[in-house]
């Protein structure tokens, strides 16, 4: 869990998510994330990465999708 938090600073920093505090009587103050317009971006190009390198993958091994 130690390397969790410093992907969200990262995250965060880049303008991918955004963070708020959350204080509730009787608990601990909470972080909550939610995902940015510039986020779905980045996850949105990172998936059509990955399904090119699964393709390619496929295609060296000679796999068909049914």
């Amino acid at each position: 869990m130690s390397s969790l938090y410093p992907l969200l600073y990262r995250m965060e920093k880049r303008g991918w998510i955004r963070g708020r505090w959350v204080e509730k009587a009787g608990q601990r103050r909470r972080r909550y994330y939610s995902i940015t317009a510039a986020g779905r971006g980045i996850v949105e190009a990172q998936r059509e990465s990955w399904l090119e390198f699964v393709r390619a993958i496929g295609q060296v091994a000679g796999l068909h999708h049914a």
